[in-house]
């Protein structure tokens, strides 16, 4: 029987997304490559067609899922100021939804610990997917023109960002949960998005 000439990729595309999606709910050391082939409508046995191990699946997983956050970026970088593309970026990094949405949520949060752990061609995938999303966030957040002074402050508040959202995932208790989202929520706004006309309190208005 023959098979369109890419029939192979879309598979591999197939795969990858699964992976990405099972990393993400529950972590690179929980997902086993049997979960994943399941969750791409594939057996066991076709994985090695496609992949050497596990470790080359987790880059290439790795890339889409930062990949996956373009279309947030892109929304972002219409926002017309730096505080209202702050804003943007904390209301919805901050919210329930994404608190609750593990398998479509940030990439940062879902495998950063793993990566900790593990080596090769995983751990350099990751390394090399989270320098472009920074590169590309603070490309789309634009908060100083000064290019060095941008990057340390979209670091700042992207450190932020994943602490607040791993605190409020790890709380059990819901209402206290939504109180850390609400709480890290007003003080990133204090720090980042402040009316720019102010004045010359406005410590975000000074770094522009």
């Amino acid at each position: 029987m023959r098979y369109p000439a890419d029939r192979k990729s879309c598979t591999r595309r197939r795969i990858v997304e699964a992976a990405s999606q099972a990393f993400r709910e529950k972590g690179v050391a929980e997902t086993g490559i049997d979960e994943v082939m399941r969750r791409a409508g594939l057996t066991h046995g076709g994985f090695y067609s496609h992949f050497d191990d596990k470790s080359e699946l987790v880059a290439e997983a790795c890339a889409a899922g930062f990949d996956a956050a373009l279309p947030n970026l892109e929304r972002i970088t219409a926002a017309p100021t730096p505080s209202a593309r702050a804003r943007l970026l904390i209301d919805s990094y901050l919210g329930v939804r994404h608190r609750d949405n593990r398998a479509s949520g940030c990439f940062v949060v879902a495998v950063g610990a793993d990566m900790v752990r593990l080596r090769g061609p995983a751990r350099t995938g990751y390394a090399r997917g989270f320098a472009r999303h920074l590169e590309r966030l603070s490309a789309a957040l634009r908060l100083s023109p000064n290019e060095a002074l941008n990057r340390e402050r979209v670091t700042h508040l992207m450190s932020s960002l994943v602490g607040a959202l791993l605190f409020s995932r790890a709380i059990d208790d819901p209402a206290e949960s939504i109180a850390m989202l609400q709480t890290m929520r007003r003080r990133l706004r204090r720090q980042f998005c402040h009316d720019e006309s102010a004045g010359a309190g406005n410590d975000f208005v000074r770094i522009l």
